[in-house]
């Protein structure tokens, strides 16, 4: 089966001051609007498949999933904070493979990431329902009223809406005025915060450094923190 927007071979990221990576260009501007648009790192995608994977038992389908991404692996360091990255074959869901994951907003409304965001919205909901003991069944406008808040907030406050953001609030809600220790979530430690896949390639190696942050620290500092706990 032939790729999706194969004109859309790579693009640059720079990390933000609020430690997300966003998109400053692309290989294919006439159907890709990059301004605002974000990828999320390796680290935080480990973090989604974590938390998405309790809704496998309310019906979580992978392949809706794996159709709302665009896998990329970084190719070079540009300097200046710019990484330009290569499109990826690779699946999403393998967590053998480190990638940076763009959603598909092409179309924004009735596209395939819309489409995963209604279906874990669906399925959180469910997975609420079934673990907490409400007067009254959640619904999917309960959810949606208050992230709607958020995006409203972050906007009034001139920030972007990152989709890393976006996806954990929907994986991570619970109503207010209830414990969050009933959620299964909340059981589950995040991942490593100095955690990321080892085979992604360096991008610093032989070009101007990319100061280090809390979405890309490396193996050797990784080890130095594991020594210390030993000692």
């Amino acid at each position: 089966m032939p790729a999706k927007y194969p004109e859309l071979e790579w693009l640059i990221a720079s990390p933000g001051e609020d430690f997300n990576w966003w998109v400053k260009d692309v290989s294919d501007p006439i159907h890709w609007d990059f301004d605002g648009l974000g990828i999320i790192d390796p680290k935080q995608w480990n973090y989604i498949m974590d938390h998405m994977d309790p809704l496998r038992e309310f019906g979580l389908v992978t392949e809706l999933v794996e159709g709302a991404f665009i896998g990329f692996s970084i190719e070079k360091n540009l300097g200046e904070n710019r990484i330009r990255m290569a499109r990826s074959s690779d699946l999403i869901l393998d967590n053998e493979t480190a990638l940076f994951v763009l959603p598909d907003v092409v179309n924004e409304e009735n596209g395939p990431y819309a489409e995963f965001l209604d279906h874990i919205i669906m399925l959180r909901i469910e997975q609420l329902n079934d673990l907490i003991e409400f007067g009254q069944n959640l619904t999917r406008s309960d959810l949606e009223e208050v992230l709607r808040d958020e995006m409203i907030n972050l906007d009034y406050e001139g920030k972007g809406l990152h989709h890393f953001t976006e996806i954990t609030f929907i994986l991570e809600y619970v109503p207010a005025g209830y414990d969050r220790e009933e959620d299964p979530e909340e059981e589950r430690e995040p991942s490593d915060e100095g955690e990321i896949a080892r085979d992604i390639p360096d991008p610093t190696e032989g070009e101007e450094a990319i100061p280090e942050d809390e979405t890309m620290r490396w193996d050797e500092e990784q080890e130095g923190e594991e020594e210390e706990e030993e000692v």
